[in-house]
């Protein structure tokens, strides 16, 4: 096991910047007032068994099912590309009629554990050691666990002006990488 403090913190800044569990604050507190409760452990959680999955098993499972990442990658990006229309617009596209928790779908996935961070995982295995890149995850679910626990503090810190104001920017950064996933992998559709 080859445990490198430097590639450990590349990997985790890496992820951390794609994750953007920050950005995703706006998207967390709208979640929660819609179904009123988020499971932070089991989001965490089921959010870490996918990327550690992936990790290992992702270019096999989609194989398996005759994706390439290129594919994947464009349909996550068509689902940013949604969950930012709402955030921007303020309009509702998803709706489950009866929602108990948005633990699962789609905080954990696509949103903490989406294509954009599947794909940086695939990317990462060719340069660092499996062991770096698990602790790198390890690392920003810890920040995603505080995160959500607190998102009810961080609400009432931001008021609902500063949530509105964020939500929007933060919709349009969502946009703006849905925008550049799509560009990215939709010539490899092609080849």
């Amino acid at each position: 096991m080859d445990v490198n403090v430097r590639d450990i913190v590349s990997i985790t800044m890496i992820l951390f910047a794609v994750i953007d569990i920050m950005g995703a604050i706006p998207i967390i507190v709208d979640l929660r007032n819609r179904v009123g409760y988020i499971e932070s452990e089991k989001a965490t959680l089921v959010s870490g068994v996918i990327m550690i999955a992936f990790l290992f098993l992702g270019e096999q499972m989609l194989r398996l099912i005759g994706i390439d990442v290129s594919s994947f990658a464009v349909a996550g990006a068509f689902v940013l590309f949604f969950l930012a229309l709402e955030m921007i617009l303020g309009i509702r596209i998803y709706r489950d009629d009866t929602p108990t928790t948005a633990s699962i779908v789609p905080l954990a996935f696509p949103l903490i554990a989406g294509t954009g961070v599947l794909t940086t995982i695939l990317s990462l295995r060719s340069q660092y050691s499996n062991a770096n890149i698990i602790i790198g995850i390890i690392v920003n679910l810890v920040l995603v666990f505080l995160v959500l626990k607190s998102s009810s503090k961080i609400e009432k810190l931001l008021g609902a002006g500063g949530l509105s104001v964020i939500r929007k920017i933060f919709g349009v950064v969502l946009l703006a990488i849905a925008v550049k996933l799509f560009s990215t992998n939709v010539k490899g559709l092609f080849d």
